[in-house]
């Protein structure tokens, strides 16, 4: 008599390759996005983007699409689900309350921000709430973690990935100009590291910005920054729970299998604790940040693939100034948060 699990091991087998060419098409295209960023420097996210769309042809191949498919809504939520490891408690004790309190208004107002903004440009909600998240959280994971929790749609797609090319672009100006003002402005070290942090999107230009003036003003920044990686746990629950009966209706036939939380935020939020409890040696925190980052890398190259310029370029000019305006909204209330402290701290 054939048990059910011997018959389950070839339709697993089965599906997992009809998934490897679309995944493994992803996977080149990440590699050489991480070789051009490493050899010529840029940001890697944004590599792996614009060579991802320049294979939107092959979303029309039936061999590459399941796996182009698993690669964009599977692996980011491994990737931001393993971000977890790099947060600890201790992390929050070291900024102080007003640092804390400071970098929480950020989020929140940055988002705010973006929504409203969105609105009045008449630009969909979606696109202001992914872009503020983006913009107030941690770049371009804030983005793909939000959009994970918002109805899968095909325009949620194109938004996703219009954000994903603003922020990038915006962070990488950023950290090339934001050094700049922070010398002008006569900053301290602690006022550079939280304005550095609390401002510029992705945490890889954060670094790059702050290490540009020292390493102690890296550090701060850092520190700051991984405050706000740390926010994106209580956001996107909160917009887990806020869009669950619309993620219900866009599974259709899946929608009993919507859970009401997402398993990866439960994932993040158990490697957090345990993280703060000291319990993960550095060299697997090390291991986990690189697979985060090689799963994110492809699922934005797998997103790429998906998106075509044409779609893209249907959204017009407005979606730019969304984006530029949520990034000097953010940048303009850390300055002012860094001379109230200053003032009166």
């Amino acid at each position: 008599m054939i048990s059910q699990n011997t018959l389950a091991q070839p339709v697993m087998f089965a599906q997992t390759r009809a998934l490897f060419p679309g995944f493994m098409l992803c996977g080149v295209i990440g590699l050489a996005a991480t070789f051009v960023s490493e050899h010529y420097g840029g940001p890697q996210f944004l590599y792996a983007l614009l060579i991802g769309i320049a294979f939107h042809f092959l979303t029309e191949n039936a061999k590459c699409l399941p796996g182009i498919e698993a690669s964009a809504k599977k692996l980011v939520r491994v990737g931001v689900a393993l971000l977890g490891v790099r947060i600890a408690a201790s992390d929050v004790s070291d900024l102080g309350v007003a640092g804390v309190a400071a970098l929480v208004g950020a989020v929140i107002l940055t988002i705010s921000f973006g929504v409203v903004f969105a609105r009045v440009l008449k630009l969909p909600p979606m696109l202001g709430l992914l872009s503020g998240g983006g913009t107030g959280i941690c770049g371009i994971s804030a983005t793909l973690a939000i959009s994970s929790t918002l109805p899968q749609t095909h325009d949620n797609e194109r938004y996703t990935l219009l954000t994903a090319i603003g922020i990038a672009a915006f962070s990488t100006l950023a950290m090339v100009l934001y050094p700049l003002i922070v010398t002008h402005l006569g900053l301290d070290t602690q006022e550079a590291g939280l304005f550095l942090g609390g401002s510029i999107h992705d945490v890889s230009q954060v670094v790059g910005a702050g290490y540009i003036l020292s390493p102690a003003v890296g550090d701060a920044a850092t520190l700051a920054k991984m405050f706000r990686v740390a926010m994106l746990m209580p956001v996107v629950m909160i917009l887990a729970l806020g869009f669950h009966s619309r993620r219900k209706e866009t599974a259709g036939a899946n929608s009993a299998k919507t859970p009401l939380v997402p398993v990866f935020l439960l994932v993040f939020a158990a490697l957090v604790v345990i993280n703060s409890l000291g319990w993960i040696p550095h060299a697997v925190v090390t291991g986990c940040s690189e697979i985060s980052r090689w799963c994110l890398v492809i699922s934005i190259a797998a997103l790429g693939v998906k998106t075509s310029f044409q779609k893209l370029a249907e959204l017009g000019w407005k979606p730019i100034i969304l984006l530029s305006g949520e990034t000097v909204f953010v940048a303009v209330y850390m300055l002012v948060v860094v001379y109230l402290l200053r003032t009166f701290g």
